[in-house]
Parts: C-alpha cells; structure tokens; sequence
C-alpha cells in the first residue's frame, strides 16, 4: 500500500516511529515533510498529503501533530479525503469500519509511539462495515451521499 506519513514538531517522534513500521510491514512510504533539521507547519505538510491521497499517488496517510486535530481539520478539506483523529486502538478500527478513513492523525502530545502503533495497525489491517456487517449496507450507502455531497460544496 502507498502511504502517506507528515508531522509538524509535536508530532515528529510518532511520525517518525510510524514511518519505520509501515517500511518494515512493506509498505511504499513517503514522507512529505517535517523533521528535526526542518520543522513544518501542520497546515502545510497536511495540504500536501491530503493532495497525494486526492490526486491518487498514495492510498492513505498517517499524519502527525500535537492533538492530530489540526492535521484532520485540514485534510478534511480536500474532496475524497477522510480524515479521523484517533486516540486509541477502538478510535482506529471504528473510523475504518464506520467512516472507511483513508486518513488517520495522531496525536504527539496525547499517544505513546507504542499505542500509536498499535493504532495504525489496528486501521490497516480493518475493512468498511468489518463488525458492522448488519449495518454494511447503510454504511455504504453513508459514503454515497457523502460523496455526492462533497460535490455539491466548493472547494
């Protein structure tokens, strides 16, 4: 899978400690920014993610900061992006199985690399409506008028 990984300060040791991992599971990782030698704002390095997952070179993005709430707030702007702010192992499975999150953000000042791992794992490793399968076809639909409502807004 090509993923996605950025931080700002705050999140750059979990950035960096999910970089590792998803490169030891195989994945294609890049990295759009933030590190020790050059920090990035949270807003730009989530823009340029959330622009690779829009545009089709990459298929999900773990981004990084000090809540992951800014990094959500921002990638969440751009069409077909859907990004979920994951505080736990249940946060990441649910925002797959419910809101089929292509975007998760963590964060630096709230997670142990440990469980943050743990996190990323626990999201790729879930499908849409997996637990949920009595519900599959109203989640599936959910992401439908989603979409179609993303069209009807400017971006």
């Amino acid at each position: 899978m090509r993923i996605v990984v950025a931080a700002d300060p705050w999140g750059l040791e979990l950035k960096n400690a999910v970089k590792v991992h998803l490169a030891a599971l195989g994945h294609e990782v890049t990295d759009v920014g933030g590190n020790a030698e050059s920090p990035a704002n949270y807003y730009d390095v989530a823009a340029v993610a959330a622009n690779k997952i829009q545009g089709g070179e990459a298929d999900r993005a773990v981004l990084c900061c000090g809540t992951g709430m800014g990094m959500a707030i921002v990638a969440n702007k751009f069409k077909g992006v859907y990004a979920s702010v994951v505080e736990s192992v249940q946060s990441a499975k649910l925002c797959r199985a419910v809101n089929n999150a292509n975007v998760i953000t963590l964060g630096g000042l709230l997670l142990t690399p440990f469980t943050a791992l743990q996190a990323v794992d626990a999201w790729l490793t879930t499908a849409h409506t997996e637990g949920l399968e009595e519900h599959t076809e109203f989640l599936q639909q959910a992401l439908k008028d989603i979409a179609t409502l993303e069209d009807t807004l400017t971006r």
